[in-house]
This record gives C-alpha cells, sequence and structure tokens, in this order.
C-alpha cells in the first residue's frame, strides 16, 4: 500500500454527457445525471485516499464545473426552445 494519495484522471469529467440524448433512452424510474463520471470519479478518489476530502480537490472542483456546464446548457436550450422533457 502506497502512501502517496492517487489522483484520478479526470479530464473527461468536466463537461458533461449530451443531456437531451440522455433523456431521450431512459426510463420512466431513472435518474439522469450527465455528470455521473465525475460524480464516480468522486466517490473513487475518496476512497481511494481514506477519504482525505483535502486530496480530491481538484476532483471535486471538476464535479462542480460539469454541474454547472450542464445547467447552463438546459438553460440556454430552454430559452432557445429546445427543452425535450
Amino acid at each position: 500500500m502506497s502512501s502517496a494519495p492517487q489522483q484520478t484522471p479526470v479530464e473527461e469529467t468536466k463537461t458533461p454527457e449530451n443531456w437531451q440524448k440522455m433523456i431521450k433512452g431512459k426510463t420512466p424510474s431513472q435518474f439522469t445525471d450527465p455528470c455521473h463520471a465525475a460524480a464516480k470519479a468522486s466517490f473513487r478518489c475518496l476512497d481511494e485516499n481514506n477519504y482525505d476530502r483535502d486530496a480530491c480537490l481538484q476532483i471535486f472542483a471538476d464535479y462542480r464545473e460539469c454541474k454547472a456546464a450542464w445547467i447552463e446548457q438546459r438553460r440556454a436550450d430552454r430559452r432557445a426552445g429546445r427543452a425535450n422533457f
């Protein structure tokens, strides 16, 4: 077991998946989260670093960035009349 904290590469988790495509393909009982990869990365980081939050601050910031981008994308789509739900 190494004592150095491990960082999980999360470059692909900074941007949300296409939420409209996710909503079209889901069943009514499924929860839709285009940032699920970033959420999983944050939990994985906590597990790998013995729940030391300070070791995962960048991953948490990436998750917040992803969520903010998703919310802004949804707002822009609603303003443009492209809300598909």
